[in-house]
């Protein structure tokens, strides 16, 4: 049907151009023949007086305000009161032309007229066919998407290796699930959203469909970016659509992965597709109870440039964050990948040289590993095939570190020196390890001065340490020197905690060289501290806020 749709519509486009091709045509020859059809040569009274005279003038024709002069070389014509009419009418015999010009005129008008009537309806019709196409490419967009159907989520944490921390926040959302009544008898609220923040290949996704198979609810899986549409509108409908069917089949989860791409801060560049879809999402969290049974999971990489509205109280109100695994998670996710391979691996050696990988990681380099022992003609995974891939996935993954037994030793010292100066000036942190610092940001709306250049120098630790023990600056404090920076800026510009409230760029010199010398001092008296975090490092790669104050305590 389709296709005759489309054969009729060309075959319509043909004959209406063939129509307008022939009005011009006609009106072309109309303006041809206005043009050629006074074939007449004009002349003066002088040259009309001087054929009187050779008498060669054969008659006169009287054509409105002209006489045309006919002789046997040709038609000439004069204005009539430019001669002696008397003189030229009484010798030569006179014909008077019935003028057809007002006529001619009014048919060349109507002709116009009616080309132009023709032609904007032929506009008009070619809109409104454009319209209708626009119609049902829409109408076939929408029959051809393919409908929100929940997921049986067949993963469980069983699954999920070395993510024990996050099971942990998870369990009480497991168990609303499987037993809603419980929490409504004691009028219990748990929170609508839960935002997983992580770098990629944690295993986000993962996760989410591990809550739902051990709730054994469905799950429903959208992509922030299949919200984007070109159609205003379009996007917001798709997640009034999701919610719907997700309160259809409470108790539900939903799960809307790289929610960034349509929960963007809304600033100055405005897309209004996205923000009506954005407007839809925070509308449709807002709609429904907390005891609907409908928990909305959210997976980002980037939370620093979501919408603050999104992060209120009453949407997303509880985040999990999801690091690198460390030494301890490594071993698990290894023992699990490698489950169902044969194999005679010394998983502790693939844990230690693995610094830095993610649970994604892990899993194509234990692939890789396997592939290389049938191609090798074995039957079972050595330890060596690991070594032997490893720089193959390392290429194919930029963001991953992977660092020499040297390099490790540094990283060490240098993160244990911010540990132990963030414990010693009370800065509270969640875990520093060899790969990731998990400062607690502090929520205070008033903070002091001395609590800020606190932080400044836990950013400044390790690389000074790192230059008071090897000599030596490396690339690796890069990051942290920048964070100490901004909030010196801070401290100086937007806080105004300078001397005398002075700004100035001496200011910030002043502050930095006053936090640098204060930090080697305090260096000097942890060092027997620094030197038992960092071995403690090499050996867990993490160390907590507790297990540091514990070392520092028994020292002094």
């Amino acid at each position: 049907m389709a296709t005759v749709r489309r054969f009729k519509r060309k075959l319509l486009v043909q004959k209406n151009l063939k129509i307008i091709i022939g009005l011009l045509a006609v009106l072309l020859l109309l303006v041809s023949f206005a043009l050629l059809r006074d074939g007449a040569t004009l002349i003066t009274h002088k040259q009309a007086n001087a054929l009187y005279k050779k008498d060669v003038i054969e008659k006169l024709v009287i054509d409105g305000d002209y006489v045309r002069l006919v002789t046997p070389s040709g038609v000439y014509k004069v204005y009539k009161d430019a001669i002696n009419k008397n003189a030229f009418f009484s010798k030569y015999p006179v014909e008077v032309k019935g003028s057809n010009e007002e006529i001619y005129n009014i048919l060349t008008l109507l002709l116009l007229l009616g080309a132009f009537a023709y032609l904007f309806r032929f506009m008009d019709k070619s809109r409104q066919q454009q319209l209708e196409r626009i119609e049902a490419v829409q109408e076939g967009s929408k029959a051809n998407d393919s409908p929100i159907r929940p997921i049986t989520s067949t993963v469980t944490f069983k699954d999920v290796a070395g993510i024990k921390d996050v099971k942990e926040e998870l369990e009480e959302i497991i168990d609303f699930l499987r037993e809603p009544q419980k929490y409504r008898e004691l009028d219990i609220r748990l929170p609508k959203g839960v935002l997983l923040v992580g770098p990629p290949g944690v295993g986000k996704t993962l996760i989410s469909k591990a809550v739902a198979g051990e709730a054994g609810v469905p799950f429903f899986y959208q992509s922030g970016a299949s919200f984007v549409h070109i159609y205003v509108g379009m996007g917001a409908k798709r997640v009034s659509e999701l919610f719907q069917k997700a309160k259809q089949h409470a108790p539900s989860i939903i799960f809307i992965d790289e929610i960034d791409a349509v929960g963007k801060s809304r600033g100055e560049f405005r897309n209004d597709e996205r923000e009506a879809t954005l407007n839809q999402l925070l509308t449709e969290m807002d709609g429904f109870e907390e005891s609907s049974g409908v928990i909305v999971i959210g997976a980002t990489n980037k939370i620093d440039v979501l919408d603050e509205a999104l992060l209120r109280a009453g949407r997303f109100d509880r985040r999990i964050h999801i690091s690198l695994p460390d030494l301890e998670d490594r071993r698990k996710t290894l023992e699990l990948y490698l489950a169902h391979k044969p194999h005679n691996v010394d998983i502790d050696a693939i844990a230690r040289m693995t610094v830095g990988f993610n649970s994604a990681a892990l899993d194509t380099l234990t692939n890789e590993a396997a592939i290389h022992a049938m191609r090798e003609g074995r039957s079972v995974v050595e330890t060596s095939d690991f070594e032997a891939v490893k720089e193959k996935v390392l290429l194919g993954k930029r963001k991953i570190m992977s660092f020499t037994e040297e390099e490790r030793k540094i990283q060490a010292f240098y993160q244990g020196a911010k540990a132990v100066v963030a414990t010693w000036l009370d800065v509270e942190f969640e875990k520093i390890g060899i790969v990731n610092t998990r400062l607690i940001m502090q929520e205070h709306e008033i903070l002091s001065r001395s609590t800020l250049l606190n932080r400044i120098k836990v950013y400044l630790a390790g690389s000074v340490a790192t230059q008071m023990h090897y000599n030596e600056q490396f690339t690796n404090a890069s990051e942290d020197i920048l964070h100490a920076k901004e909030l010196i800026r801070k401290v100086i510009y937007e806080y105004a905690m300078s001397e005398n409230f002075v700004v100035s760029n001496v200011e910030e010199e002043v502050l930095m060289k006053e936090s640098v010398s204060e930090l080697k001092a305090l260096l000097k008296r942890l060092d027997g501290a620094l030197a038992q975090v960092s071995d403690y490092l090499l050996t867990h790669e993490n160390i907590t806020h507790e297990a540091c104050r514990k070392i520092l305590l028994e020292i002094f």
